[in-house]
C-alpha cells in the first residue's frame, strides 16, 4: 500500500489492520510523527512501545527481526518505532520479512528518505506493508489544520488568528497543537464548552515565549552569520531552551530548504526564485533575505549532508540527555562555521 498526505487519513484505518510494516518518509518530520501517532492509535492492541535507532540496525540487521518476534516482559503485545536515516533499516527489514513468523507492527520513521528509496521499494508491493510520503505543508493547509485542532479543543479561531499560529510555529503541526492546547487551557475551553479565541488571549499565552523564538538562532547558524552566533548560543543557555525543541526548528528549516531546492532545480538566481515563492505566498515575505542566504549555502549534496548531521544529532540528544545542551551547541557551531565559508 502507498499513501500521501492527501489520502493518508482514508488509507490509515485499513493499513493499521492489514499491514505489519509501515515506512513513513519524506521531508516533513512533523507530518511523519503525526502519522505514526495516528497509526499506533488505530492498532487493535499497540501494547508496549520499543524504540530502535536506525544506526543500531545498520550495525546489527538481525536485531529488528529478533525484537519484532519476541514478546514483552509480561507477554503482552508490542510495537516498534525505528528512527532511521535514509536506508539504514533496509537490510534489517529484508531479514525480518524473510522470517516465517509474522512480526509485531513496525513503524519506520525516515524523515530524509523518499518513496523511491531502497527500503520503500522493498515494501511498496507488499499487501502487509504501507509506504507513506509526507511533504511539508503550505501555509494554507497548515492554517486549516490549526483551525481543525482548535475546533476539536473548543476554541473558535478566525482565519487571521489560525494563520498567525501556523506561521508562528513554522508550519509544524506538533507545535501548533501545543499552542492550541495552551490557548484552550487559558480560555477554559472544551469541545462541550467552546470559547472564541482572541488576539489578546493568544498574546497572553505566547508572551512568555515570544522572545524565546528559535528563528534568530536558526538564521544565524544556517546563514553562516558568525558575528551573531555567540549571542544566539548564549541565549540558548541563558533561557534554558530545550535542546530537542531547538533541533526540531533546524529540522523544519532543513525540510523547507529541501522543498525549495527541489522547486529551484538548476536555476542559478536564488534571490529571484525566493521572491517568486514569496509572491506566490509559499514563503513568508519577511523571510526572503534569510531563505535566500540559506538556500545559496545549502543545496544538493551539502543539504543532504546537513540533513544527515541533524538526524544523527537528534539521535545523540535522545541517547545523551544529560549532555544534550553541550552536544547541541557544539554541533551548531560547526554547522555555522561551514555555512560561513560558502
Amino acid at each position: 500500500m502507498k499513501a500521501t498526505q492527501r489520502d493518508f487519513a482514508s488509507v490509515a484505518p485499513r493499513a493499521a489492520k492489514a499491514a505489519r510494516v509501515f515506512f513513513l518518509c519524506g521531508p516533513d518530520e512533523a507530518g511523519i510523527h503525526d502519522a505514526a501517532v495516528r497509526l499506533v492509535s488505530l492498532l487493535d492492541d499497540a501494547g508496549e512501545r520499543v524504540e530502535i535507532a536506525g544506526a543500531a540496525l545498520r550495525a546489527d540487521p538481525v536485531l529488528l527481526g529478533d525484537e519484532a518476534r519476541s514478546t514483552s516482559l509480561f507477554g503482552d503485545a508490542r510495537h516498534i518505532i525505528v528512527r532511521a536515516s535514509g536506508d539504514e533499516a533496509e537490510k534489517a527489514v529484508e531479514l525480518m520479512l524473510a522470517g516465517d513468523v509474522p512480526p509485531c507492527p513496525v513503524l519506520i520513521l525516515a524523515a530524509n528518505a523518499t518513496d523511491k528509496s531502497r527500503t520503500a521499494k522493498l515494501l511498496a508491493d507488499r499487501p502487509d506493508a504501507l509506504v507513506a510520503m509526507f511533504w511539508p505543508p503550505d501555509l494554507k493547509s497548515a492554517t486549516e489544520n490549526v483551525r481543525m485542532l482548535a475546533d476539536k479543543a473548543g476554541v473558535r479561531l478566525d482565519h487571521a488568528l489560525a494563520e498567525r499560529i501556523a506561521r508562528g510555529t513554522g508550519l509544524d503541526s506538533r507545535l501548533a497543537a501545543s499552542e492550541v492546547e495552551k490557548l484552550a487551557l487559558f480560555l477554559d475551553a472544551s469541545a462541550e464548552r467552546p470559547r472564541p479565541g482572541t488576539a489578546a488571549a493568544l498574546d497572553a499565552v505566547g508572551a512568555s515565549t515570544e522572545e524565546d523564538g528559535f528563528a534568530p538562532l536558526v538564521n544565524a547558524v544556517l546563514g553562516g552569520e558568525a558575528a551573531k552566533l555567540p549571542d544566539e548560543l548564549r541565549r540558548v543557555r541563558e533561557l534554558g531552551m530545550n535542546a530537542v525543541g531547538v533541533l526540531l526548528a533546524f529540522e523544519r528549516r532543513a525540510a523547507q530548504l529541501a522543498q525549495l531546492a527541489g522547486r529551484l532545480g538548476h536555476r542559478g538566481d536564488v534571490a529571484a526564485f525566493i521572491k517568486g515563492e514569496s509572491a506566490a505566498r509559499r514563503v513568508f515575505f519577511k523571510e526572503e533575505r534569510e531563505l535566500t542566504r540559506q538556500l545559496e549555502r545549502w543545496r544538493g549534496a551539502r543539504l543532504e549532508r546537513l540533513v544527515r548531521r541533524l538526524v544523527a544529532l537528534h539521535q545523540a540528544l535522545l541517547a545523551n540527555s544529560h549532555d544534550a545542551e553541550l552536544l547541541l551547541l557544539h554541533e551548531l557551531a560547526g554547522i555555522a562555521r561551514f555555512a560561513a565559508k560558502r
